[in-house]
């Protein structure tokens, strides 16, 4: 039976054009639309039915269309040790031990593929999947520490998140190898798994919305929403075997690229072969979250503007988003969703002390495990150092530009800001264009070759723009704010130099985020540099730069000058003043309800 169904495999690929191992991670995606309607239906009281219908599925992919027999033994490796660890190690490591035991097992795998494997078109490369089981092993065992923790000291997050029994193994299994997700993701945690088979994740649906007759089921219905997801997977996979027709990676490295075609042709064909790249993650990524949605996981409660339902649960790509972005930062938020997400709450906010704000160490740490998990490739690291340079390049543009394009308040637009947008979006994805290009080459020698092709244009701008913006003459090219014509620095009262409403109420929301720990991970694990730059100094979270908007706001009220020494020396301690007792009053505010939270589980 097996080898009937390579060989039609086999045929297929011939006939299509694509290599069998893509093929086979699509055909298993699009089977996983007709699994999900039967899976629908199975009753929701039977649990050991749906964790073992899961299994069974995964089996059929692994075992029959996929024959990844020595693949299934790399994921068996990381998840049954993980499920050990978490088990039975009774530490407070436990995580980290976790977490380390599944990079160390994944890099084993980066070095075997890129050093001792030779590249065979018909293997699929478990690496992938590999990748995703990381991310929601690593997830799983900070669950199952967090259920052990006081309620109080989690925050929201880590609260929906928590596990507090160890599942056995089954359910276990059936979240490692659920069929939707086993071999391109998305990745979720096990609280999401297991509310969506018990069925609790759908308590929310009205008893007028939930499908069935004479016994209605709990998972509404989600055709629709599935279909599109499907389209539009479909719309870019036409896309992506048409891509090759105009643009390819072997012609950079013929003489002709170079000899034929002038400097502006060569960056915009780079720009067409970037998006090529990205062709193939929107048709998988769309496709499986399609999959996703079809049989239940992808729900995510109701909108309550609209009245309708959300499934955007394991949302990984917006497409869109992507191509029409302005700044680097903007664009990676829209890609790998997932993998932003278990970077910012698994690394970034678990590296950081508890109690304590994640600083220059989460930030470093979160960029060697993203750059690590991606794999051991010269190509990668090449595209994470480039692209977080391009994140700080981003901001001394925005910073110092972009409000000449803006009213004095800072926040309307003018006439021309539609220029700047214009300008920006163009860049932007110009940029990636010479960006991803190491992402996809890998070796080291052939990226550099590659990035020759247009005179290292991208690494000249970010040189210059640094220049411009840190050198010796960085005073001279910052956005200064325009005066008034009768503004003339004043001197300042100390009764005169009380923060006004607005300015309060930015500093309370400073104080609250440090307080209750919400802070923003570097997306995708790529920081922007000034965090490096400036590690000895601030913290540049959104604590900071909230204080320092009152900061300026006071300034500007009362026309201070950098060189008014006394005036800003009178404001700045009046200015601390307020904000210690603020910061305080809001402490208080939260001992007393974090007492208040306890009393009331003590009671019940």
């Amino acid at each position: 039976m097996k080898s009937i169904i390579q060989d039609q495999i086999r045929q297929l690929s011939d006939a299509i054009g694509l290599d069998e191992a893509s093929l086979k991670i699509l055909i298993c995606t699009l089977l996983s639309y007709p699994f999900g309607i039967i899976f629908k239906r199975i009753p929701d009281q039977q649990y050991f039915l749906k964790n073992l219908y899961n299994v069974l599925v995964s089996s059929l992919y692994v075992f029959a269309i996929c024959d990844l027999r020595s693949g299934l033994g790399t994921l068996l490796i990381s998840s049954m040790g993980s499920y050990f660890i978490t088990r039975y190690l009774r530490t407070p490591s436990m995580p980290w031990i976790n977490f380390l035991f599944l990079m160390a097992h994944m890099f084993y795998s980066h070095v075997h593929l890129q050093f001792f494997a030779e590249y065979d078109p018909r293997v699929i490369d478990i690496t992938g999947a590999q990748m995703i089981l990381v991310m929601k092993l690593s997830a799983f065992g900070w669950s199952i520490y967090d259920g052990k923790q006081p309620k109080e000291s989690l925050n929201d997050y880590d609260k929906s998140r928590a596990i507090y029994k160890h599942p056995n193994l089954l359910p276990f299994i059936g979240y490692v190898f659920f069929y939707s997700s086993l071999l391109t993701g998305p990745a979720f945690d096990y609280a999401d798994y297991d509310k969506f088979i018990h069925s609790t994740l759908f308590d929310d649906v009205p008893e007028d919305k939930r499908p069935g007759r004479t016994r209605k089921r709990k998972i509404p219905r989600s055709g629709f929403e599935s279909f599109s997801k499907l389209v539009q997977g479909i719309f870019w996979a036409i896309l992506l075997f048409q891509a090759p027709k105009y643009v390819q990676t072997d012609y950079i490295f013929d003489q002709a690229f170079v000899k034929q075609h002038g400097f502006f042709y060569r960056i915009v064909y780079m720009y067409f072969l970037g998006f090529s790249y990205r062709l193939k993650y929107y048709a998988i990524w769309l496709i499986a979250e399609g999959a996703c949605i079809l049989c239940g996981i992808g729900y995510n409660g109701m909108d309550p503007v609209t009245g309708k339902f959300k499934w955007n649960r394991v949302q990984n790509i917006d497409p869109l988003a992507f191509e029409f972005g302005q700044n680097v930062h903007e664009c990676l938020e829209a890609w790998n969703q997932n993998t932003n997400k278990w970077l910012k709450y698994y690394v970034y906010l678990r590296v950081a002390k508890k109690g304590r704000k994640p600083g220059f160490k989460s930030t470093v740490f979160t960029f060697a495990t993203s750059a690590f998990w991606h794999g051991t490739r010269p190509g990668y690291y090449l595209t994470f150092v480039l692209g977080a340079l391009l994140q700080t390049v981003g901001k001394f543009y925005r910073r110092n530009i972009r409000p000449y394009f803006l009213e004095a308040n800072g926040k309307t637009s003018k006439s021309s800001k539609k220029i700047y947008d214009i300008i920006s979006w163009i860049t932007t994805q110009i940029a990636f264009g010479f960006l991803v290009q190491p992402f996809v080459i890998l070796d080291f020698k052939k990226s550099l070759l590659c990035w020759q092709t247009v005179d290292y244009w991208l690494l000249g701008v970010t040189a210059l723009t640094f220049f411009i913006y840190t050198g010796p003459f960085a005073k001279t090219f910052k956005f200064k704010a325009p005066k008034k014509a009768n503004d003339r620095p004043v001197p300042i009262r100390a009764d005169s130099a009380k923060l006004s409403k607005e300015e309060k109420e930015v500093v309370s929301n400073a104080i609250s985020s440090k307080l209750e720990k919400n802070y923003d991970s570097p997306t995708l694990g790529l920081p922007s540099l000034d965090v490096f730059q400036n590690f000895d100094k601030h913290e540049l979270d959104e604590d900071i730069h909230l204080l320092n908007k009152a900061w300026d706001s006071i300034k500007k009220r009362h026309f201070l000058d950098e060189d008014d020494f006394d005036g800003l020396k009178d404001a700045f301690n009046n200015f601390t003043d307020e904000i210690n007792e603020i910061f305080d009053r809001k402490k208080e505010q939260i001992k007393e309800e974090i007492e208040k939270e306890a009393t009331k589980h003590k009671l019940q």
